[in-house]
């Protein structure tokens, strides 16, 4: 047991523990780190479920999520909102697919049951980094983390992500500290999605990351970190 409080941490589609090393790292002194593995369900609600039984018993938990782990966010604060005592979304989006995006989501997913599974990461690579990230290690890096995670979740997960809820109606609700954090260059959800989320949450407060596109945890650690400080601090 340890008395820290405990920061729960929701990766996105195809990413794993490394894309909150830094994070954890950084404030893992202060508090409990806990990175869900959200590669086992192909729903929202039963990644929730997971992500909270990760953290045992532990209550005034403080949750963060990009992307997809911030759809799971979300989908806690329905599940069990007594619990949270503060919330970070970032890169995210509190809207569901439109149709282009389901068309591409299916397309990728064809791609991958081909047998083509490597193939998906090049073609995501692009909307993942900014692009002066592309030529640098960040590329192979991001390229290893779907290679872990690997296709069978890679299936599962956009299967949760295709049936994932409007969660516009749930933000007025939200009623404990919240870092909603984009990167200014962030082609999957760009930042009009973020200020979105953070003029419908009460209190809000939004930080842009300079320099970097969906994966900021990454590509701007140190930004990312000292935002989240600021956070834990509320």
């Amino acid at each position: 047991m340890t008395d820290q409080p405990t920061l729960l941490l929701l990766p996105g589609l195809l990413c794993d523990a490394r894309l909150w090393r830094d994070q954890a790292a950084a404030l893992g002194a202060g508090w409990r780190c806990v990175v869900a593995d959200l590669t086992h369900d192909d729903n929202l609600p039963a990644m929730a479920r997971r992500a909270l039984a990760a953290v045992g018993e532990a209550q005034d938990l403080a949750i963060a999520g990009l992307s997809m782990g911030g759809y799971v966010a979300l989908e806690i604060m329905r599940q069990a909102p007594g619990r949270i005592a503060r919330l970070a979304l970032m890169d995210t989006s509190a809207r569901p697919d439109t149709e282009e995006q389901s068309r591409r989501r299916r397309a990728l997913l064809a791609l991958s049951e081909s047998g083509m599974f490597r193939g998906v990461t090049p073609r995501l690579l692009p909307t993942l980094l900014a692009p002066h990230n592309l030529s640098t290690p960040l590329g192979a890096e991001v390229t290893a983390m779907a290679e872990r995670v690997g296709r069978a979740a890679f299936h599962r997960q956009q299967r949760a992500i295709l049936k994932r809820p409007d969660s516009r109606p749930d933000l007025p609700r939200i009623a404990v500290p919240t870092l909603v954090v984009v990167g200014e260059h962030d082609a999957l959800t760009p930042p009009h999605l973020a200020e979105e989320i953070a003029a419908g949450i009460p209190g809000a407060t939004l930080a842009r990351i300079a320099g970097a596109g969906h994966l900021p945890t990454m590509e701007e650690p140190a930004a990312v970190t000292a935002a989240m400080r600021d956070w834990l601090r509320a």
